[in-house]
């Protein structure tokens, strides 16, 4: 099985424009562009999945819990050869399948239908207990979140069991923009370690650093990434 990046002719430049594409109202600009470095690092560099794979048993699991302002994840799925690029045009329209939120029957390559915070992570666990079940060890399960999303308990839930289940095929991207209303002395990371977590804090718009935490060994654990992200106007 291949990266995405050898099905597709798009480069990291061509997301602008690609997000270009998509007008109309409740764009959710910054909570999309937030997630557009982090998410084509790990499109480009890291998940073994493309459009001929999306339903072969032995792809990565790329699960976008952050769906609140998904352009850039449909940006991404488009110049990665997922769905063809003139659906961008119809964002958010009536007849268009790709709405303000993220459908997984009517975009392939979408894992998960999502928007409300708190879900995501859960059904990261599920997915990862699920292949170990099925005895699929090769699959990678990774999950973005926003950081405003710990906020929920039932991430806490997920984060612990996770932690003491030693899901090592488990992956979170944590978006740290500082919208969180609550927070931990020492971080986030430190949240995740606390709970038997591999964790480390890079620079959300920095590409090698972000592909150097996204590929750290971490045996017999579970691993988070909190990119921190500056907010935009």
């Amino acid at each position: 099985m291949t990266h995405a990046t050898a099905e597709s002719e798009f480069r990291y430049e061509d997301l602008n424009r690609l997000m270009a594409l998509m007008t109309g109202d409740e764009k959710h600009g910054p909570a999309a562009t937030s997630t557009l470095d982090a998410l084509w690092v790990l499109y480009d560099r890291v998940l073994r999945v493309g459009p001929g794979s999306a339903q072969d048993p032995g792809r990565d699991r790329f699960l976008l819990s952050k769906g609140h302002g998904p352009m850039a994840y449909y940006a991404v799925l488009a110049a990665k050869g997922f769905f063809p690029v003139d659906w961008l045009g119809g964002f958010g329209s009536y007849h268009s399948p790709l709405g303000h939120h993220p459908d997984r029957l009517l975009i392939p390559g979408v894992e998960i239908a999502s928007g409300s915070l708190g879900h995501g992570l859960p059904l990261a666990v599920g997915s990862a207990l699920g292949l170990r079940a099925q005895g699929l060890a090769d699959p990678a399960v990774w999950v973005l979140i926003g950081d405003a999303e710990l906020d929920e308990g039932s991430n806490h839930e997920a984060i612990a069991y996770a932690g003491s289940a030693g899901l090592d095929r488990l992956h979170t991207l944590v978006i740290d923009n500082a919208s969180a209303t609550h927070g931990w002395q020492g971080g986030i990371a430190s949240r995740f370690e606390a709970a038997g977590w591999s964790a480390v804090t890079v620079d959300g718009r920095d590409h090698a650093a972000l592909h150097a935490a996204y590929t750290a060994p971490h045996p017999g654990r579970p691993h988070a990434v909190v990119a921190r992200v500056e907010k935009k106007a």
